[in-house]
């Protein structure tokens, strides 16, 4: 998958997850796609920027990089509730919800920032072969 576009489809998932959690009332017949959104936000993408930031693209099989990415991502929200219980902000759903966004664009920004130094690296070797 191209940098700009898996980049801008975990924004937009940051993003969709915001509004579904602050919008949608929990009586409302939609309120499942706020719960469906957090759970897959919560337990896959901070660990999955994790792993994209981590390893290259192909070195790890789907099966590798699914299981990494769960198991990281329970252990940065973890860390992230650990801190926000010790400060002064405390755990409440706004400063998790804000906190983890923030988290999840640090970690997607880095990965694309390091897919396209790798991809400009490959591009920039492709043509030293070449001539």
């Amino acid at each position: 998958m191209k940098p700009n576009s898996w980049f801008g489809i975990i924004v937009l998932y940051t993003v969709l997850t915001i509004l579904f959690a602050y919008f949608i009332p929990n009586d409302s017949p939609f309120s499942v796609f706020s719960y469906v959104f957090g759970f897959i936000f919560v337990s896959i993408v901070p660990g999955y920027c994790l792993v994209s930031l981590l390893f290259q693209e192909g070195k790890l099989d789907l099966v590798e990089k699914a299981v990494l990415s769960v198991a990281l991502s329970f252990s940065i929200v973890g860390v992230a509730g650990l801190f926000l219980g010790l400060s002064p902000i405390g755990i409440t759903t706004a400063s998790l919800t804000i906190s983890l966004s923030i988290i999840v664009v640090v970690l997607a920004f880095l990965a694309f920032i390091r897919k396209m130094k790798l991809r400009q690296f490959q591009m920039q070797n492709a043509e030293q072969v070449s001539h």
